[in-house]
């Protein structure tokens, strides 16, 4: 298998970056046979009884894992649990007053339901806003609940209910602007703001069991059904979301109709059934993923959040079918992501242009696009994988993303965002209130808030620790109820204790995962010559030496647990450089910081507003210190390293040294414009290849 990075001492880390643009065709590597191949027996016992019609076994879910949803997760984290307290008061607070003060958005709502023929203020794709803000508020409210909040969502909901037409529509844009052109054109987001709406409505009936907009959204879904699929009109969603949210609404309602509109909906790309709608005007198909058909795919192109969203909904459906195809297609498009279009901070989609992805290995750092939906998107992608495999390798890559590139788009105040999220400043970049299109904000709050989604998943038998953070569950394992909880000081230090108590003695599987930055092998065919390193984790069990398994990158301990057992992970948190494959010409000559899940960056605003004037070479070391930016108390890393000395007239340019003090990622421009580097130059003659 290929690996995000591997090493060859403990202190030197070969990442396999991939840029996000590709060709539209290009031949399959053998790599991606092999992978299949394994994918394959992986599931094989379990796709053995899954027919080509797999339909017919939609009741029964065929991923190998299931997680444990976030209203049966309690988030008491350190690190996590004030930032989800953040976005319950702060965040969505700003959500809630650009939505309904400062915009148009909800008034949209409110003047379809006074039918006194006003106009449509804002843009088509507004109502998603507003949905997504709902979500955020319903796990929200499970994590920190608020009288007033709740208050607000039922508002809301009222409103959107209100706007409602007997048939099921609901679109503020055509229903305000002229009803007779709705479904017209594929690229107008009617689909995509329902899909929007229907994760509201579901994680909402989650949440508080109130089923009002989920009742909504039923209509909704049901009104989209009678115009579209077999022997039916084609549509091909200009904007993928639909078809995830329609398998949302399926787990929910156990309607069958709505898992096979998801399938549907995802057959019908790369037929040419675009042709005669307006969206095709843009001449290019590979933006909205439309090319192949989904399940022909090999490889990521055009808009990198639309395709974030397609590929998790074809997750989503086969693991509800087992649709071998499916799986097959995403991993090789997975692949594709990974290994030649992803940057170190789990960032993809470096193109401003189309938002996405252009040719393998393009990753620019200072014009990196690498748009906060789109990390959201891996989130949901990636835990999909996760769930269908059994493989840690996607939670590496998911945990790569949520502590880099989607925690960078939230201030430490909750109240700013970044849109995209850049590798490099020359001090231009900042965080804003809000966006015109304002996508960002609300998903990357409904991405904290949901958390306990991503903490734990489990099979039949089994227990599976996928992130570190302190919280606690129960689930159900051989039928025995287990009471499991977590404490760490994660990212920070190493150290994560799990507390077993199971209502009474019994057998089961627990498996922890050991993350890949611990640990790697050296990849067959890479470019680096590298040797597997030796693992210096420890794992004990009460205190005592446990015997163990290595599978699929889980530590595996099976044993009849009783109350009060403690298992304890002891990670290494060591410095380590990481180097680019040298496809990546931005990078050559280049270094970049990681300690444990964390990715560090250079900043201005703790080294005297320089963060372009130094170098950082081989025999450089680093030490570990206790740092706060504002109020977020971090572990930053200083060195002391070669530097330019430019007089004040700035004719004279000396060498000297310097210390510099590196940050995690995810705090930099809190504190105003800055210089910023996460690739740091080795030598001199380096040192403005990225200016």
């Amino acid at each position: 298998m290929h690996l995000l990075y591997s090493t060859a001492h403990p202190n030197k880390v070969s990442f396999f970056l991939c840029p996000f643009r590709r060709k539209l065709v290009k031949s399959l590597p053998f790599s991606h046979e092999k992978n299949a191949f394994l994918l394959a027996v992986q599931t094989g016992l379990l796709l053995a009884a899954v027919s080509c019609s797999s339909l017919s076994l939609a009741q029964q879910a065929n991923t190998v894992l299931q997680p444990v949803n976030f209203d049966q997760v309690i988030i008491n984290d350190d690190f996590w649990k004030p930032k989800m307290d953040n976005v319950a008061t702060k965040t969505l607070a700003a959500c809630i007053y650009q939505t309904e003060e400062k915009t148009p958005r909800i008034r949209n709502f409110e003047r379809v339901a006074n039918g006194k023929g006003e106009p449509h203020e804002g843009i088509f794709y507004d109502d998603s806003d507003v949905f997504k803000a709902l979500e955020a508020m319903a796990y929200a409210l499970k994590v920190k609940p608020d009288a007033a909040m709740e208050a607000k969502a039922d508002e809301w909901i009222d409103k959107v209910a209100a706007a409602q037409l007997p048939d099921g529509y609901l679109n503020t844009w055509y229903t305000l602007k002229g009803l007779d052109q709705r479904w017209t054109d594929m690229s107008m987001h009617e689909d995509y703001n329902g899909g929007h709406m229907i994760e509201a409505g579901v994680a909402y009936y989650q949440a508080t069991g109130k089923r009002k907009l989920l009742d909504v959204c039923i209509k909704w879904a049901d009104h989209f059904d009678s115009l579209f699929g077999p022997g039916k009109r084609h549509w091909v969603t200009g904007h993928q979301e639909l078809e995830l949210a329609l398998v949302k609404l399926y787990t929910v309602t156990n309607n069958k109709k709505y898992l096979q509109l998801a399938d549907w909906l995802l057959s019908e790309r790369g037929h040419g059934y675009a042709k005669g709608y307006t969206w095709t005007d843009w001449k290019d198909t590979a933006y909205a993923q439309d090319v192949l058909p989904v399940k022909q795919q090999t490889e990521i192109t055009g808009h990198a959040v639309r395709a974030m969203y397609m590929y998790t909904g074809a997750a989503d459906v086969a693991a509800h079918t087992g649709d071998t195809a499916y799986m097959r297609a995403m991993r090789r498009v997975w692949e594709d992501v990974v290994y030649r279009n992803m940057y170190i901070t789990g960032g993809i989609g470096s193109s401003g242009g189309n938002e996405g992805f252009s040719v393998d290995y393009d990753l620019p750092n200072e014009q990196a696009y690498c748009e906060t939906c789109a990390s959201v998107g891996m989130v949901f992608w990636n835990q999909r994988m996760n769930a269908m495999t059994g493989s840690s390798e996607y939670m590496d890559v998911l945990e790569r993303v949520l502590y880099n590139g989607a925690l960078d788009g939230l201030s430490l105040s909750g109240d700013r965002f970044f849109y995209g999220n850049p590798l490099a400043s020359d001090g231009r970049h900042y965080r804003r209130e809000w966006f015109g299109t304002a996508c960002c904000p609300a998903n990357i709050a409904r991405l904290v808030a949901s958390l306990g989604n991503y903490v734990y998943a489990h099979t039949a038998s089994d227990l599976y620790v996928n992130l570190f953070v302190g919280s606690s569950t129960k689930v159900r394992l051989n039928n025995i109820a287990v009471d499991i909880a977590q404490t760490t000081g994660y990212p920070w230090n190493g150290l994560i204790q799990l507390t077993i108590n199971p209502e009474k003695a019994g057998n089961f599987g627990l498996r922890i995962r050991i993350p890949g930055w611990v640990s790697q092998q050296a990849v067959p065919g890479n470019l680096y010559s590298m040797k597997p390193t030796v693992t210096n984790y420890v794992l004990k069990l009460n205190g005592q030496p446990v015997s163990y398994t290595l599978q699929d990158g889980y530590a595996v301990i099976q044993r009849k647990w009783q109350k009060g057992d403690q298992l304890t992970l002891e990670l290494p948190m060591e410095v380590q450089l990481l180097t680019s494959r040298s496809e990546v010409k931005q990078n050559e000559g280049r270094v970049a910081i990681q300690r444990g899940p964390l990715v560090y960056c250079v900043e201005g605003a703790d080294n005297n507003g320089k963060a372009w004037d130094f170098v950082v070479p081989a025999n450089t070391s680093f030490s570990t210190m206790p740092h706060q930016v504002l109020q977020e108390k971090v572990t930053a890393i200083s060195m002391q390293v070669p530097a330019l000395q430019i007089a004040g007239n700035g004719l004279q340019v000396q060498t000297g040294s310097k210390q510099v003090l590196a940050i995690p990622y995810y705090v930099w421009a809190n504190r105003g414009k800055n210089e910023m580097q996460v690739w740091l130059p080795t030598s001199f003659q380096n040192i403005k290849i990225n200016r």
